[in-house]
């Protein structure tokens, strides 16, 4: 026969044993949920193509005055016009004007000869024209969209059409006198 203590041992080792087995089985469980929904989690980040176009760099040097440049900034067209003195002194005297969205030009540059915004007309999400020399400007100098016929004066803000909002004016900054940056 056993003698009690051998006994008490056993039962001793069968519960350290079965406490053991549902603490592996527990963390082996665990760890396979926290493998599974990882990818899920991992998929809601931005992309990083995404994330390396959070900001972008212009060079201001080159662009002369009256020039429009096109950059690109977390895939959307971001105009930058280096506007004239006639330019400017038209959009500030237009800031009376009855405007669909009321906003002064004071409000939407940080440096009066430079207006930069997002290239995407409000209304259906196209890309107006008047970037380029020579191409169609609108009634009011500015850009236009020929798809429903959007006017936007040389401040970017709406004038005629059914846009319903100015272009909008992104998060810029100017570090130095020649440089720009997006975002």
């Amino acid at each position: 026969m056993k003698s009690e203590g051998h006994i008490e041992s056993l039962r001793i080792d069968e519960r350290s044993r079965r406490d053991f087995l549902i603490v592996s089985t527990s963390t082996l469980a665990a760890t396979g949920v926290a493998l599974s929904v990882w990818p899920l989690i991992d998929s809601l980040n931005p992309a990083s193509d995404t994330l390396a176009l959070a900001s972008t760099d212009l060079n201001l040097r080159p662009i002369e005055r009256g020039q429009r440049v096109t950059v690109v900034w977390q895939g959307k067209p971001v105009f930058v016009d280096r506007r004239t003195p006639e330019a400017v002194t038209k959009a500030k005297a237009d800031d009376s004007a009855a405007l669909p969205d009321p906003e002064k030009d004071a409000d939407r540059v940080q440096r009066e000869e430079w207006l930069i915004v997002v290239g995407i007309c409000t209304h259906l999400g196209c890309i107006p024209l008047g970037q380029r020399e020579g191409s169609r400007r609108g009634d009011f100098g500015g850009w236009f969209c020929p798809c429903h016929g959007s006017h936007y004066d040389t401040s970017g803000r709406i004038r005629k059409g059914p846009a319903p909002r100015n272009l909008v004016v992104p998060p810029y900054a100017f570090p130095n006198p020649e440089k720009l940056v997006i975002g």
